[in-house]
């Protein structure tokens, strides 16, 4: 799919009146759009690689709800454990975070009581590994980090398909179903020749599955968390290397989070000069 095609899929999760103003955006617009926000009350945004367009269609609980509505099929009630960690996944790897109130279980979030706003992150499957990046971190354990909404997931997914095409096996854990997007078991996203996919459950359980029936060579992960430390702990003992994304703003921040750093080889971390992303590949240097 083109990039406007995957921004008007986008487009489309969304009602009426704001539906047709997102798709009535000229191709430029639509060509650097990034995500979608809504926010009860206060109206839509447009976020772009340099800025923000508000659109003119009013935003209330109506237009919140209906979105819901069209990303789930109507069926709220299939993805209860996606909501209690306030995010849902719309077929095609659209990934709509969500803010609003919460109701609580035993200190921990159960479901929301209301939903106020959400953005609706509008993937992209952009070749951004070059060659000489390919070289550099191929046949290496890669963690790849920047701030929320840097490109991490996007640079992964490239990375997989680059090392998959040359005929490395590759296992891939798309706990959200935003990497591969599968539509009825085919990735909509190309994710390599060689990557077997498990969608839709928790990182630790699914790695656990495909370490032991798929026999990778690769396991690539998203949004690794401290939490998450027995995978590499596993990937390891497998003798598999292990690539993974992570939130951080610097390299200084990435050294602060408590990860182990000795399971990886490169880090690759992402960054904004001139409205543009910048990549660099770094030692650890720990």
């Amino acid at each position: 799919m083109s990039r406007t095609d995957i921004y008007d899929r986008a487009a489309l999760l969304l009602p009426g009146a704001l539906r047709a103003e997102a798709l009535f955006q000229p191709e430029e617009v639509r060509m650097q759009a990034e995500e979608l926000r809504l926010r009860s009350g206060l109206g839509a945004w447009l976020c772009l690689r340099g800025g923000m367009l508000r659109f003119q269609s009013p935003v209330g609980r109506e237009e919140i709800q209906e979105t819901l509505e069209r990303a789930t099929k109507s069926s709220l009630y299939t993805v209860e454990e996606s909501l209690r960690a306030g995010y849902i996944t719309a077929q095609g790897g659209y990934r709509l975070g969500l803010g609003g109130s919460l109701f609580l279980r035993e200190g921990r979030p159960a479901g929301f009581r209301s939903i106020s706003s959400l953005s609706i992150r509008i993937p992209r499957s952009v070749r951004c590994v070059t060659d000489e990046m390919l070289a550099r971190l191929k046949g290496k354990s890669v963690l790849i980090y920047s701030p929320p909404g840097g490109g991490k997931t996007t640079f992964l997914r490239d990375l997989v398909r680059r090392i998959s095409d040359e005929g490395t096996r590759v296992s891939l854990v798309d706990e959200r179903g935003e990497l591969a997007a599968l539509s009825e078991g085919v990735p909509q996203f190309d994710v390599g020749r060689h990557t077997d996919v498990l969608e839709g459950c928790p990182k630790e359980a699914a790695a656990e599955m495909l370490l032991r029936t798929m026999a990778p060579q690769v396991l690539a992960v998203d949004e690794l968390s401290s939490g998450e430390m027995p995978l590499l702990t596993s990937s390891l003992a497998a003798g598999v290397r292990l690539l993974a994304t992570v939130h951080a703003g610097s390299k200084e921040e990435l050294l602060r989070r408590e990860i182990s750093f000795g399971r990886f080889d490169l880090a690759v971390g992402i960054f904004r000069e001139g409205g543009k992303r910048c990549y660099r590949v770094e030692e650890l240097g720990c």
